[in-house]
């Protein structure tokens, strides 16, 4: 009988070299250095020293989400966040463990459980596990689990403007006969009976501009996939446990690490979580087991140091680091935007945080920015002063709008900020 998810303990050998540096003197000297590491993180701009020899006049470009910025925290967790896979191990197709998800490794499905615990981002209780190469496998093999086969014509994928851009091409790359992109939700239309299916992808908080979302159909038929890559407190408060029928989550802005390639969705309902298995293994037969264990290793790491926040065992936790460090990202992206007076931002209502016990405001990962005034190409406008951003086309808007990364490197956000405060608006 298969369960929801039967984990076990994963322990990596250490030869004798290793126990010497792990022993407890030597811990307690790393303790008091990663805190005294964590009370001297820069938050300004960093100098012209410390940034690598680039020019001033170089392409900054922030068209993707690459979450570069928390190389600075992993840097200083050193060993903690280190993974030794001996040749022999994880050589088999196949887990351990008794989940559905014959592929996934028991450690990295404890850790992802214990995690949204700590977060209480998420419900876990009867939901099914699914591990994917990255949420954009997971999205391909949800659109496949949701589809109905024995449909005469492709069921419609939609969601609201602005949508996530890679909706529409991952919709319609593979030409299925299961499914096709069919738009913008709040303008969607059943035939005439009423009663056709259609699967809504809903992207809370949104990419790309930020917003809380809920389904916009809701007519009989329906599916709903509820993207989640960003509803981590770094970004967003955590009001309430997500509770859907089909959630996916991603390592990539769970912790920054997205060259792993780790995504996950939470299943509520068995015969979905079947396909979508099915789809993962006809596509890649599985998921990397040493991207899993180093993921499993990563997501033990960040729950540690939220369970010790503020001790002796660690000073900050990630999210406190990620929310401190988007905090005041935003606060110096909203100055200069002001300054220039060219661009105008998004205002964000602030909430509860469960998890940070006060209000918050939400951080997004981009900042949707739109040119004011007779500018009708934003993203030209800031290719013109050497800053790469996306279209707003390509989330279904208007091109006055664009999409920029807020999680690249601290020389690169300083840049941005330079550059973006330079931009006027042109007197008439």
């Amino acid at each position: 009988m298969l369960k929801f998810c039967t984990c076990v303990n994963f322990r990596t050998e250490s030869s004798d070299e290793e126990r010497r540096r792990d022993s407890p003197a030597r811990k307690l000297e790393r303790q008091k250095e990663l805190i005294k590491e964590a009370q001297n993180v820069p938050l300004s701009p960093s100098s012209r020293s410390q940034r690598q020899d680039y020019q001033d006049d170089r392409l900054i470009n922030l068209d993707a989400g690459d979450p570069t910025m928390f190389e600075t925290y992993w840097k200083r967790m050193g060993k903690k966040a280190t993974v030794v896979i001996q040749g022999w191990r994880s050589m088999s197709y196949y887990s351990g463990g008794q989940s559905l998800c014959w592929f996934l490794e028991p450690e990295l499905c404890q850790q992802i459980l214990r995690l949204h615990r700590v977060v209480g981002n998420a419900v876990t209780e009867g939901r099914y596990i699914v591990v994917g190469t990255g949420s954009s496998q997971l999205i391909l093999a949800s659109l496949y689990a949701l589809s109905s086969p024995d449909s005469p014509q492709p069921t419609p994928v939609v969601s609201a403007v602005p949508y996530y851009s890679s909706y529409p091409s991952v919709s319609e790359f593979l030409r299925s006969n299961l499914f096709q992109w069919g738009g913008d939700a709040a303008t969607y239309k059943e035939d005439e009976d009423g009663h056709n299916p259609y699967i809504e992808m809903v992207t809370s908080p949104n990419n790309p501009d930020g917003s809380i979302r809920a389904p916009v159909v809701n007519r009989s038929g329906g599916k709903v996939v509820h993207d989640l890559a960003y509803y981590w407190p770094h970004y967003t408060p955590i009001t309430a446990p997500a509770n859907h029928d089909l959630a996916l989550f991603t390592a990539s802005k769970c912790t920054g690490h997205a060259g792993s390639r780790i995504g996950w969705a939470l299943v509520k309902d068995p015969a979905v979580a079947s396909r979508m298995v099915k789809f993962i293994e006809l596509n890649t037969i599985g998921v990397s087991k040493d991207s899993q264990l180093r993921t499993a290793r990563i997501l033990s790491v960040v729950s540690d140091s939220c369970e010790q926040a503020f001790t002796s065992e660690c000073s900050e936790s990630f999210y406190g680091f990620g929310h401190r460090l988007m905090t005041e990202r935003w606060r110096r992206l909203r100055q200069a935007v002001k300054h220039g007076g060219m661009f105008s931002l998004p205002e964000f209502p602030s909430a509860h945080c469960n998890f940070l016990r006060r209000p918050t405001e939400s951080r997004p990962a981009f900042a949707w920015l739109k040119c004011e005034g007779d500018e009708e190409d934003c993203a030209s406008l800031l290719r013109r002063h050497k800053i790469v951003g996306r279209s707003g086309v390509n989330f279904g808007c208007s091109a006055k709008f664009v999409r920029i990364s807020m999680v690249d490197r601290d020389d690169n956000f300083d840049l941005l900020v330079q550059r973006i405060s330079k931009i006027t608006l042109p007197t008439s």
